[in-house]
């Protein structure tokens, strides 16, 4: 049975067209022939004085830009995606957005993170906006990693050399390998490429691992994890606690209603 996966990304998709086509292409190697990723990222208007790279370097940007993660979700639930994939790495209102739908809500650092465990006892994060370690530090241990988590770290480039290097990438992955050695130096035995731009570079020409260290195809795993959950729900009914503080559903009505008053409902329909 056929799956469609709504994909969310942080960046502006239409701004980064090679970006997108890479990841596209990426997409469909690796889902499987009925499964359907369908693309989507934030408003056009969102990063008129700063990119992605600068703004979520800072909490509060953060959860005022999750609030576009939230809408997607509504949205992908009300049109009948099987699944919602949050690809970025902070996963920003995570908790929040399982709470309100009853699709499966899909991390891409959570994927990486749980993947790791399967091919290594201690896993490391690499990423270009080094701001973010306290909250990758907090996330790995929200997922439960604990003494299984090496740290995260600065890989040493920026988002825009990333975007740069797609087609010359040489100076990059050497570097990036660098950065994988002293991660792997300091007991990280799996290495999760943070950011997904960084992830799509590392994939598209082939780096899955360094000196023997595994590197995580944190695209890949998310989108594994997606058609995984669907198969799980479907065939056994699998899905999150509705209960308690963070899974009780608040009502939907409510929702829609502090969405509009705050001014944010007006994204449901392109601003």
């Amino acid at each position: 049975m056929a799956i469609r996966i709504w994909h969310h990304s942080f960046t502006v998709l239409e701004k980064l067209p090679a970006y997108a086509d890479g990841l596209a292409q990426h997409f469909r190697k690796l889902a499987r022939p009925d499964t359907e990723v369908v693309m989507h990222g934030m408003h056009p208007d969102t990063y008129q004085t700063n990119y992605p790279g600068n703004d979520i370097q800072y909490a509060y940007f953060q959860t005022l830009h999750s609030q576009q993660f939230v809408l997607g979700a509504l949205e992908a639930e009300r049109q009948g995606y099987d699944a919602f994939a949050l690809m970025t790495l902070p996963e920003p209102s995570i908790e929040d957005i399982r709470a309100m739908v009853d699709i499966p809500v899909i991390g891409y650092g959570e994927s990486a993170m749980t993947a790791s465990v399967m091919v290594g006892r201690r896993c490391g994060v690499l990423l270009f906006i080094r701001e973010m370690i306290p909250m990758i530090e907090r996330n790995a241990r929200r997922i439960g990693l604990g003494d299984r988590f090496a740290g995260a770290h600065d890989v040493g480039f920026t988002f825009n050399d990333v975007l740069a290097a797609y087609d010359n990438a040489d100076d990059l992955l050497e570097r990036f390998r660098q950065a994988a050695r002293r991660l792997i130096a300091q007991g990280a035995d799996a290495i999760i490429p943070g950011e997904a731009p960084l992830c799509l570079l590392l994939a598209r020409h082939g780096v899955s691992e360094v000196d023997g260290v595994p590197v995580i195809d944190a695209l890949a795993a998310t989108i594994k994890a997606a058609e995984t959950a669907v198969d799980l729900r479907r065939s056994s009914g699998l899905a999150p606690a509705k209960r308690g503080y963070f899974g009780a559903r608040p009502p939907r009505e409510r929702v829609l209603e502090l969405l509009d008053f705050y001014g944010i409902g007006r994204l449901r329909n392109g601003g």
